[in-house]
């Protein structure tokens, strides 16, 4: 139901959905898909694939096995996977008429403001042009700490820069469930998801294990994304033939539904960070202040976690360490440190030079 009232769709195929146990690409499966993608496009939508498969590819193309490669090798294999992976789209795409470009995007584009307009405007301008991106992590020059590791995040992140209305995960299994089905035959599939507490947090460490890479801990992380981005996601199994048609007519998946309409632009980037650089500890009087729409000032500010500098994603975090809110801090780590519980008159006496009053001006701060 909420794919016919989405325009802008992104789905995420993973690499055990595109390729074999034996790392050969599944032909047949992406034919058939192809021809899902031609559907959707005739019903006047705007598709964006995000997909796995180029390290597996890369190795089916150089006869090596997945398992022994170390970062450093795993980065060379996925730049010559790659080539294989967007051949393999062209030559099936293409009897379909459906016209396809490539993107490599890295955890760092997404975060920087700059950079994630850039790759937005990219899209919206190829999806102008009736061409369908196929978005993969560049794993040649992510290193381990600006790395998503997954795309089911990315995912998350591309349908949330480009305002998508509605992100397909496609994965191994039908959905979330209340147990691994697998072990338990009582496990029942959840269709709709509200809001993501700790009973459906729960559910996920159970069923951890049966899911692929990525895991569900993962897909969680990308439906709290979509969810502050308004924009509706599915986990849904990509296995069975033609995965969108039976979604349509099955509707055996799990949505996570959207907890807000939408957030303006700056402020969706602030909520969608991944990668937070560290966190500021505040009392009940910030808490009371920054719940009534104030910004964040210095005598709010207990204690500060991690190391960031002005312009960094922060968490913002009660005394109980219950997370309150996210934004860019306008101080260092280190700054904070040194004004923390002063009053925003003293700053300039104690930093000794002029700055801001406030540690997150109300503009750059998201309440959770």
């Amino acid at each position: 139901m909420y794919i016919h009232k989405s325009k802008k769709i992104v789905i995420k195929i993973g690499s055990s959905i595109l390729v074999d146990e034996k790392g050969k690409p599944k032909k047949l499966w992406l034919r058939e898909f192809a021809k899902d993608i031609k559907f959707l496009i005739k019903k006047n939508k705007q598709i964006v694939i995000v997909s796995s498969g180029a390290i597996a590819m890369g190795c089916e193309y150089l006869g090596i096995k997945k398992k022994i490669l170390k970062v450093d090798k795993s980065q060379a294999v996925a730049s010559i996977g790659q080539i294989e992976l967007m051949d393999f789209y062209k030559r099936i795409f293409d009897k379909n008429k459906i016209k396809i470009s490539q993107i490599l995007l890295t955890l760092d584009d997404t975060e920087q403001r700059r950079r994630s307009i850039n790759a937005k405007r990219t899209i919206d301008n190829l999806l102008k042009m009736e061409i369908v991106p196929i978005v993969n992590e560049n794993d040649t020059t992510a290193t381990t700490e600006i790395k998503y590791g997954d795309n089911d995040r990315l995912a998350a992140r591309v349908s949330q820069i480009i305002g998508a209305d509605c992100l397909i995960l496609l994965s191994d299994v039908e959905g979330l469930y209340t147990n691994n089905p697998k072990k338990n035959k009582k496990a029942q599939l959840i269709k709709f998801v509200k809001e993501i507490n700790e009973k459906v947090k729960t559910y996920a460490s159970k069923t951890e294990n049966y899911y692929g890479s990525g895991g569900m801990k993962t897909k969680i992380e990308a439906a709290k994304i979509c969810q502050l981005a308004g924009c509706y996601m599915a986990i849904a199994n990509g296995n069975h033939i033609n995965p969108i048609k039976k979604i349509i007519e099955n509707k055996k998946c799990t949505w996570f539904l959207p907890k807000i309409s939408k957030l303006d632009a700056r402020k969706q980037w602030i909520i969608g960070s991944i990668a937070p650089k560290g966190e500021v500890i505040i009392d009940q009087g910030a808490v009371k202040a920054i719940n009534n729409g104030k910004s964040l000032l210095p005598a709010g500010v207990q204690k500060i976690n991690g190391v960031f500098e002005k312009g960094d994603h922060i968490l913002i975090k009660d005394e109980s360490n219950k997370e309150q809110g996210r934004g860019i801090s306008s101080f260092s780590s280190l700054e904070i440190e040194k004004i923390k519980g002063s009053h925003s008159s003293e700053i300039k006496n104690i930093l000794g030079y002029s700055s801001r009053e406030e540690i997150i001006h109300k503009d750059d701060l998201v309440k959770i």
